[in-house]
């Protein structure tokens, strides 16, 4: 993921000098946002033996979680080894809520899926705050070189793209070890959001909590490209659905769901 929105100049009519800022902020609002995060589980701290063993963790794991809040941080890595960093407070609620709240860049930034139309909510940050943006989640304004949509952001996902890079998409065996209070799951497989290209995963799991700590993806040939890494979990916060609503009588509301 880069995790960055591109908000194109023609997001609003050329009438409005204050939304013309919001689009210059807009410019790296991304992550990609893979977006996933650590969860209290019972589970055993047993190293598992296999890979269904970790997978089955996992999954159960996920199951005894209904709301969760996460401090995300996203590198997005260029091919000097120089990189850009994204971080935001990612909050999901079962069945698929999800509020983005940016740090850097554009501290104050918020993105909100779904709103009432199954769209994604923007609302920029500084003077632009009292508008709103709707975009459909394939909006090529949301996309970044990762190609990852906001609504592929949730643990539940990631796990079942974990599964996935472990059995029919893989391209390569599986390596396993323990390190530091994590197990490493190391794969070479399909990636879980551009079509026809192949990245070395790692994943990082804890072993207490049996579920994704930090995820890295490197190109074949071991060339880093990004990482996510997930903090200061909290879960099973009963967050009120109002949380994921940015709409209210006094917004002013620019809808673009026709932009891809």
């Amino acid at each position: 993921m880069n995790f960055s929105l591109y908000f194109g100049a023609n997001l609003l009519d050329t009438e409005y000098k204050t939304s013309r800022m919001a689009l210059s902020q807009m410019r790296l609002i991304w992550p990609a946002v893979f977006l996933s995060c650590l969860f209290v589980s019972q589970a055993s701290a047993e190293l598992p033996s296999n890979d269904e063993t970790l997978l089955r963790k996992m999954e159960t794991a996920y199951a005894q979680v209904n709301d969760y809040r996460t401090k995300v941080e996203v590198r997005t890595y260029k091919r000097d080894g120089s990189y850009e960093t994204e971080k935001f407070l990612y909050t999901f609620k079962k069945p698929k809520w999800i509020r983005l709240d940016f740090e850097s860049p554009h501290a104050g930034m918020i993105l909100v899926y779904p709103d009432k139309n199954g769209k994604v909510a923007v609302q920029p940050s500084g003077l632009a705050h009292l508008l709103k943006f709707h975009l459909a989640p394939d909006s090529r304004l949301l996309k970044g070189s990762s190609g990852q949509r906001i609504d592929q952001t949730d643990l539940g996902l990631l796990i079942r793209n974990i599964s996935h890079s472990l059995t029919d998409q893989s391209r390569g065996p599986a390596e396993l070890a323990e390190e530091n209070g994590y197990v490493r799951v190391r794969v070479l497989a399909a990636d879980h959001f551009r079509e026809d290209v192949v990245t070395l995963y790692q994943f990082f799991i804890d072993e207490k909590l049996w579920l994704p700590a930090a995820v890295e993806e490197f190109t074949p040939d071991g060339r880093l490209e990004r990482s996510i890494t997930f903090g200061d979990l909290s879960i099973n916060n009963a967050t009120p659905d109002s949380f994921f609503q940015l709409d209210g009588a006094a917004d002013q509301t620019n809808e673009r769901a026709d932009e891809k």
